[in-house]
């Protein structure tokens, strides 16, 4: 079965978004900028890129907002938050150096550090901070015939663009149910995209892997009714019992404009990833900086509230950087087992 992939138009809430994020990111004052170096000359600033996703979800103004702090608060860092395809290919990017930060959900987080799934070999990432919860979303239309997960065999379903975390737990997902691609027409589709194709009837079923409520499809609930599909109690006791990383949560009623009902669906914690390489004083820096701006990042996307050091703690799925640690010890936090890297044993 060929993937396919459709173009997309820009859409107004997504650029009230972008531009919102552009102020943030453009406010490059305060106590960044460049410091002295030897003879009094000016120092040149360490330039990093921030891996985040497309423009249809929550990685690209949480990438954003993570650049407007460091820019402001990190002394001769500038920071660029960069358009991926996420969570796969973030991880790639860091074990390659052509990214210093990047935005994963857990699943692959844990599967790249351990070289398995979609990675042949292990990556050395460690955890910078922990960010939010992702919620699945399977959407369709309320005027499409879909009513439950398995009621998505033979229609026309994307399951999130190329490298992307959306398709990997996608992917997993359904295989914990016994639904593979060749039960569907699969789409690999970009979030923007798949509120296109929803749209024009050129899919059935969208799935996104996202912080609730996420610009896409609030864009999409603007112009159509949509639905939901749940997951029954018997499902996620099949997808947690074989993915132990994933959680059953609810995305509440009124999430979304004429979603009345509690859904049921997966979540996976979403982390910040740097390679082991990063050195102590960069990532304690950019640690520091982040940690006490929360405030920052809760006003682009309010979700982050809860990207905190004591939910760094309690959900990360690999080692943390030791930047991170000190960081966490001089606030008086004990870390231990295995959130220690095998450089600190």
């Amino acid at each position: 079965m060929h993937a396919k992939r459709l173009g997309f138009s820009g859409f107004v809430l997504a650029a009230a978004v972008l531009f919102s994020l552009a102020l943030v990111v453009a406010g490059c004052g305060g106590g960044g900028g460049e410091g002295e170096g030897e003879n009094g000359e000016a120092a040149k600033p360490e330039r990093i890129s921030i891996a985040t996703g497309g423009t249809g979800g929550t990685y690209y103004p949480y990438g954003g907002a993570l650049a407007g702090i460091i820019n402001n608060k990190v002394e001769n860092v500038e920071a660029t938050a960069e358009v991926t395809g996420a969570s796969v290919e973030n991880a790639r990017l860091l074990d390659t150096d052509e990214t210093q930060l990047g935005l994963l959900m857990n699943d692959v987080v844990y599967q790249a550090y351990k070289g398995e799934n979609q990675f042949s070999q292990p990556i050395e990432l460690r955890t910078f901070m922990c960010m939010y919860p992702n919620v699945m979303h399977l959407v369709t239309l309320s005027d499409n015939s879909p009513q439950s997960i398995s009621d998505i065999k033979g229609k026309k379903v994307s399951v999130g663009a190329p490298g992307s975390g959306t398709e990997n737990m996608a992917n997993q997902v359904l295989d914990a149910l016994g639904i593979t691609y060749d039960d569907i027409e699969e789409f690999r589709l970009s979030f923007s995209e798949n509120t296109e194709g929803l749209r024009d009837n050129v899919i059935d079923v969208g799935v996104w892997s996202v912080g609730a409520p996420t610009s896409s499809i609030m864009d999409l609930d603007t112009t159509h009714e949509i639905r939901i599909l749940p997951f029954t109690d018997e499902e996620m006791n099949k997808i947690t019992t074989k993915y132990p990383y994933y959680g059953a949560t609810t995305l509440a009623a009124g999430t979304y404009s004429g979603v009345e009902v509690d859904v049921n669906t997966p979540a996976v914690w979403n982390s910040v990833v740097v390679h082991k390489d990063m050195s102590e004083e960069l990532a304690y820096n950019l640690a520091k900086a982040v940690f006490e701006s929360n405030e920052d990042l809760t006003a682009v996307y309010a979700g982050a509230k809860v990207s905190t050091p004591d939910n760094t703690i309690t959900n990360a799925v690999i080692p943390l950087h030791p930047g991170v640690i000190k960081y966490f010890q001089e606030i008086g936090l004990d870390v231990s087992g295995d959130l220690m890297p095998p450089e600190m044993k």
